[in-house]
């Protein structure tokens, strides 16, 4: 928890931050590096998909489950790897569906930094993982705190779109009551993109044309999907 909060998410982020559980979190991160534990993101990125996705900037939110576990994957933004990295298979299928859906042809790489930058909050549920153990800080303390950033979005009063993709995702939508009935935002529901799941429903839902055609419908500006 030394990253520090950007600006525009302090005043949304605070209250969550300053409860005993953030308290402990922080806690429990200093003892599990000073025990020789490796954790991804470094530090520095844990909080990379608020940096580049101010508060009042946000169109569209994707939501995942945990960083990537695997040593140089986890950069601070859901689903996202830095330029170099190889594509894990859950980020393969997603550019297969962006191809199927908006005609953009896989890229190089795998760094969806410039969606992020477009308004693109991709945020993961736990902000931290340990080196090879997937969902390893799930129950830790995150969840108030990512929970605190998607009810912030879902509060404002411009419409923007929820990309819910599997169950965790959908969970975590469901605790937050701006997205509930009645809704100004559009909820996009699918499953996981993951070679476990994404032939169930999730090839051909197309998110990407939806989001943009909702975005254009009230006054906002498309994301430009290409990486």
């Amino acid at each position: 928890m030394s990253d520090a909060i950007p600006p525009s998410w302090q005043p949304a982020m605070a209250p969550a931050l300053s409860t005993p559980e953030a308290r402990r979190l922080g806690g429990w991160l200093r003892a599990e590096e000073a025990a020789g534990k490796q954790i991804f993101p470094p530090r520095g990125t844990r909080l990379r998909a608020l940096e580049l996705t101010p508060i009042d900037k946000v169109k569209v939110v994707i939501l995942g489950q945990d960083p990537y576990h695997g040593p140089g994957q986890a950069h601070g933004l859901s689903f996202s790897v830095p330029e170099g990295v190889r594509p894990p298979p859950s980020l393969v299928n997603i550019f297969k569906e962006l191809r199927a859906d908006l005609g953009i042809d896989p890229p190089a790489n795998g760094n969806l930094e410039g969606w992020a930058r477009q308004g693109v909050l991709l945020l993961n549920n736990s902000l931290t993982v340990e080196s090879g153990q997937a969902g390893s800080h799930a129950g830790k303390g995150w969840d108030a705190i990512t929970d605190a950033a998607v009810a912030a979005v879902a509060a404002r009063e411009e419409p923007c779109v929820f990309i819910l993709w599997g169950s965790h995702a959908q969970a975590k939508a469901a605790r937050i009551p701006c997205l509930q009935n009645g809704s100004r935002h559009l909820i996009l529901r699918s499953p996981h993109p993951s070679p476990l799941s994404a032939h169930r429903g999730f090839f051909g839902s197309k998110p990407f044309s939806k989001a943009n055609a909702f975005l254009e419908e009230h006054g906002r500006e498309p994301i430009d999907w290409r990486v």
